[in-house]
């Protein structure tokens, strides 16, 4: 084989050998040391160079390679501005952090970690050999309008704690690694409750904690998960404002009137484990009786009669009721009653029509 031929096959054998690219995991051994970092044997055209400093970021037992020690690096510069190959050992080991990071991220699920510190901005979280962060916005119960010392104050307490974390945003090439608590705890919370579902009975009689009041109803806690009571479950009588029945922190017994799995909520009832009312009604009440009670409510369709039965009744027509209040006695007539639905229809009486009053 002559010499240009050779070099010809010296030129294709180069060729062949892939090219580094920024990010890259390589393998390779150590083949020389010295006081500016050490030289990996990659594979490739050129031998990468891993800088003293990136050493420096390893942990001391660790930063003792010697040559022919296997090692793994992470491309950090293709080709700097000497013409060098720069590789990282500390960035390829966080490579495996950078992986778990990601996995957490794609399967949504919530992980525990140890506070490492803060900032102005939110937690530091020590992941791995990764530096992870939840922003004062993810941080559960940071209380709210806390100038900067408060909030700093508030942050200081929680180093060293535990917290349930979700992974929410992973960037290797920015280094940015984003964990939240407030949706770690709303994750949880959804997790129990579905897990709680799977437990319940229709009819079961759970005791629980009333957690909060909205206009349409109350959360009660029945252990690891919320329910809700409606409003027109609270008692047998109308109920305008659930604070009338219930306080926040009160403990009630409830009974399960309601599952479904597949949006995650819980049904519950206060008014079903007292005594029904219309049932007690069924049979002291007929068709045309004559009955005295106390203006309720107003409404549109017309005005509703409370009894002393503790059920109510509506009078469809206000006719010879011009001037009666909230709270004022009539005289009645039953025109229909249906106890099963809970519906009592009236019908405007004389007084002098009386002749049995209730």
């Amino acid at each position: 084989m002559d010499h240009s031929e050779e070099f010809r096959n010296l030129l294709t054998e180069a060729s062949s050998v892939p090219e580094a690219n920024r990010g890259d995991l390589l393998q390779g051994h150590v083949i020389a040391a010295d006081a500016y970092g050490i030289i990996v044997d990659l594979g490739l055209k050129r031998d990468g160079l891993v800088p003293r400093a990136d050493l420096e970021l390893l942990p001391p037992a660790e930063a003792k390679l010697k040559i022919g020690d296997p090692v793994s690096v992470m491309v950090v510069e293709p080709l700097d501005s000497d013409g060098n190959l720069v590789v990282s050992i500390s960035q390829a080991r966080e490579s495996g952090d950078w992986l778990r990071a990601q996995s957490l991220l794609e399967s949504d699920a919530v992980v525990e970690a140890i506070v490492g510190g803060y900032n102005r901005g939110g937690l530091i979280i020590p992941f791995g050999r990764l530096r992870g962060f939840v922003p004062a916005s993810h941080i559960t119960d940071l209380p709210r309008g806390l100038d900067d010392n408060g909030q700093a104050e508030y942050m200081s307490q929680l180093v060293d704690k535990t917290l349930p974390l979700k992974v929410i945003e992973v960037d290797p090439r920015r280094r940015r690694l984003v964990l939240s608590e407030r949706k770690a705890i709303r994750q949880w919370r959804q997790d129990q409750k579905a897990r709680v579902i799977d437990e319940l009975v229709l009819g079961e009689v759970r005791a629980g904690l009333v957690t909060s009041l909205r206009e349409f109803g109350a959360f009660v806690d029945i252990g690891g998960a919320d329910g809700l009571i409606h409003i027109s479950e609270l008692s047998w009588n109308r109920v305008e404002d659930p604070s009338e029945v219930l306080r926040v922190g009160q403990e009630v017994q409830t009974m399960v009137i309601r599952l479904d799995k597949e949006s995650n909520r819980i049904g519950l009832s206060l008014k079903r484990l007292q005594p029904n009312p219309w049932e007690g009604a069924a049979s002291q009440l007929a068709e045309g009786q004559m009955l005295e009670g106390v203006v309720s409510r107003f409404v549109p369709a017309g005005i509703y009669v409370r009894f002393d039965l503790g059920i109510e009744g509506l009078l469809k027509s206000a006719e010879g009721l011009a001037g009666i209040s909230q709270g004022e006695k009539v005289q009645v007539r039953v025109t229909s009653f249906e106890p099963n639905k809970e519906r009592l229809d009236l019908q405007w009486a004389q007084p002098a029509s009386i002749d049995q009053q209730l």
